[in-house]
């Protein structure tokens, strides 16, 4: 299993929303980075996920997993781009904001920190299992069911 973290402005598609969707999840749809898209192309059902709300919060606000691994998205006919199919699993009991993810020295390589701009990025297991416990969920539930 791999992790990621997926960002969106919350007024545009928010965790509750994310939440709203069900079982069945929602398309990650809309990103038009090559980048981004190619970290969708490595994802596999199964990975786990960061939801972080970027602009407003700038915070990981819960837990996702991939339910359907890359496809066309389907707000474009341009065959460039993809995108994977996203359940919400669990809230963070405390969002993790971005401040506290760069105060701690043992996230200093992680993706987030160093290229916060990227929508869609790859989350290392120890990044992943530390801001969970910042945020108050047990490591084992948000990366194994």
């Amino acid at each position: 299993m791999r992790y990621w973290l997926f960002k969106s402005e919350p007024n545009k598609w928010s965790f509750d929303h994310q939440k709203k969707a069900g079982a069945k999840g929602q398309e990650w749809d809309g990103v038009r980075n090559y980048q981004a898209r190619n970290f969708m192309r490595d994802m596999k059902i199964g990975d786990r996920g960061f939801f972080y709300h970027s602009n407003e919060g700038k915070e990981v606000v819960g837990i996702v997993e991939v339910v359907a691994e890359a496809h066309p998205d389907s707000t474009t006919e341009d065959a460039r781009w993809e995108c994977v199919d996203i359940k919400a699993l669990m809230d963070m009991p405390e969002p993790v904001s971005l401040d506290a993810v760069k105060a701690e020295p043992k996230l200093k390589d992680m993706v987030l920190v160093n290229n916060s701009r990227l929508s869609v990025q790859p989350v290392e297991p120890s990044e992943f299992r530390l801001i969970c416990e910042m945020g108050g969920l047990d490591p084992g539930t948000a990366m194994t069911g």
